[in-house]
């Protein structure tokens, strides 16, 4: 199916697109998948397996949840949405922009403390952590506290442990907790706070320790169709993301299945 003029306007100003191509059989439709900059490199993988499997075509558009959530309730021609927090899938679903009866939590995941070069040494995260000491004068890079949900999720954790009020004048945030791996990854921020399964994609990084699981609110990833949705294969897509081969590429890259 050819992209709409809507899909063509949105794909030329969303700012994380990632196109997964294959050969496309003759009657094959398309999805357009927003989702959450975490689940970049696994949810490749998956819509690929996918798309060997039907010969449909999958379009994927990731940032922050906050940013995607926006763009869907002022009208983004979006499928299906991947958040990686309940609150701004549940935001999304207060305004009317989901398909009834579709929502599913499909992963997990865990928040740790990230540090830069691949030898770093572990520590443990409590109350005592000398985080400040540890920044050393440098910055803790995070996502934004405020809005994307790896942020949120740090900040939390951090003001659990007693930690935010002397870190927080150190902390640079960005608008995906992507961004906010690669400063760390490029050395501009010694330390940060990213979900596991990024620190597992980067060379140049180590997890040092993982946050306590009560320091912070459950690490859910909701996923649903979208009211706007005119996709007759994105109910296929969604199910194909639950499914034993999707399952088994999820694991691979450290989620946690929830269905």
């Amino acid at each position: 199916m050819p992209l709409t003029f809507a899909r063509r306007a949105v794909l030329a100003i969303l700012p994380s697109l990632a196109l997964v191509a294959t050969p496309i059989r003759a009657g094959a439709d398309e999805v357009l998948v927003f989702a959450a900059a975490s689940l970049t490199n696994a949810l490749d993988q998956v819509a690929a397996a996918w798309m060997a499997e039907t010969g449909h075509s999958a379009v994927m558009s990731y940032a922050g949840s906050s940013a995607l959530a926006r763009q869907i309730q002022e009208g983004a021609p979006a499928d299906i949405f991947i958040s990686a927090s309940v609150d701004w899938m549940d935001a999304v679903e207060t305004s009317g922009d989901l398909r009834a009866g579709t929502r599913r939590d499909i992963l997990g995941n865990t928040l740790v403390l990230i540090a830069h070069g691949r030898d770093a040494a572990p520590v443990t995260i409590d109350e005592s952590l000398d985080l400040l000491g540890m920044l050393d004068g440098g910055r803790l890079s995070m996502a934004l506290g405020e809005a994307v949900p790896a942020g949120v999720y740090g900040k939390a954790a951090l003001s659990s442990l007693g930690l935010w009020g002397q870190v927080a004048p150190h902390v640079v945030q960005s608008y995906s907790v992507r961004s906010a791996l690669a400063f760390v990854a490029m050395g501009e921020a010694p330390l940060g706070i990213v979900y596991a399964t990024d620190a597992a994609v980067e060379d140049n990084v180590s997890a040092i320790g993982s946050f306590p699981p009560g320091s912070h609110p459950p690490i859910i990833l909701p996923a649903a169709i979208t009211a706007q949705s005119d996709s007759p294969v994105a109910g296929a897509l969604l199910d194909f993301m639950i499914s034993a081969p999707a399952r088994a590429i999820w694991a691979a890259h450290g989620f946690e299945l929830r269905n």
